[in-house]
Order: C-alpha cells, then structure tokens, then sequence
C-alpha cells in the first residue's frame, strides 16, 4: 500500500487520504487477496469457480 498508494501523491486533507486507503483496501486489495477459507483463491477466482459448478450440464 506504501508503495502502490501512499507514495504516488499528496493528500491535501486526512479525510483525501482515509477515503484513499478505504478504497484500496476494500475495492482492490480485498478482491485481489488470496483467503485460506476460499482454498487460497481469490473472492473473484472462487466466484468464477462456484458459477461453473452451479451451472446445468449441457447435454
């Protein structure tokens, strides 16, 4: 987040800057975070996964 968010500008207000990491946080990070409880997959990869199982075998 340092590198990626915090070093690339100035924040003019601290409310700029908690907007900002709010989100990165859960706009970015959090998508792209692999969880154990997802078997170490991403929220985006384990939906994909779920939507392909889920879906009615073509016959």
């Amino acid at each position: 987040m340092q590198i990626e968010l915090l070093n690339r500008r100035k924040w003019k207000t601290r409310v700029e800057l908690a907007n900002a990491i709010f989100e990165y946080i859960e706009i970015f990070h959090n998508r792209q975070r692999r969880h154990s409880a997802l078997g170490y997959r991403s929220p985006i990869e384990y939906e994909r996964l779920n939507e392909q199982e889920q879906l009615p075998a073509a016959s």
